[in-house]
């Protein structure tokens, strides 16, 4: 897996790298220290992944992400920060990153890595328990469009809140059997994978 760095910091540069070689696996074909530089990098070597901070002179990662994903859609971008900042994860997850880490979180690295490379997206823990408070809202999304009814979209709210099938099922006076069954066909309906793909698909689609 070719994979480029970019990080204003030389130390956690330095650092990254040794960690990314010791999987022999990960070859880092290119190291940068701003947002113009990792455009200029992707643009040139065509990586597998990219493996960006997001707080940078210039352009910071968030818009290099995007411009990124302007040019090729398909791009595997994993953001790697220091902060866990709301507008930051909401704004990861609109431009379709594949994955929000934060620096600490260093023995999850390369596992998230190889799952990105694999087709997943890849959140922290961290994120993950924050997803329900910043998915609380009204719904704008046109779902029908999905053959979503109101009752699958009742179950996707209760996902999006965090609610086990269990929790969702007693809120709509449902058997528990009946939520899964629903949530398989709505994963089928939407092309996902799994709930936390479905709440991060509510998200990117509901947020303003």
């Amino acid at each position: 897996m070719n994979l480029i760095l970019i990080d204003d910091d030389q130390l956690v540069t330095t650092a990254l790298k040794i960690i990314l070689e010791s999987d022999p696996e990960i070859h880092v074909i290119g190291t940068g220290s701003s947002g113009d530089e990792a455009l200029a990098l992707f643009l040139r070597l065509q990586p597998d992944l990219v493996l960006m901070d997001i707080r940078m002179q210039g352009m910071d990662g968030l818009d290099a992400a995007s411009r990124i994903l302007q040019h090729n859609p398909n791009a595997s971008i994993l953001l790697l920060t220091t902060f866990s900042d709301d507008d930051y994860i909401i704004k990861a997850l609109k431009i379709g990153a594949k994955g929000y880490l934060l620096k600490q979180d260093y023995a999850h690295l390369l596992p998230a890595i190889h799952a990105v490379a694999s087709g997943q997206t890849v959140f922290g823990s961290e994120v993950i328990h924050r997803l329900p408070e910043l998915l609380k809202r009204q719904p704008s999304f046109d779902f029908a469009a999905f053959d979503i009814s109101e009752k699958e979209l009742a179950i996707i709210e209760g996902v999006a809140d965090g609610l086990s099938n269990r929790e969702i099922a007693e809120s709509l006076f449902l058997s528990e059997g009946t939520v899964r069954n629903y949530l398989s066909v709505i994963l089928s309906k939407l092309n996902l994978r799994d709930r936390t793909q479905l709440a991060i698909f509510y998200l990117r689609h509901e947020m303003p």
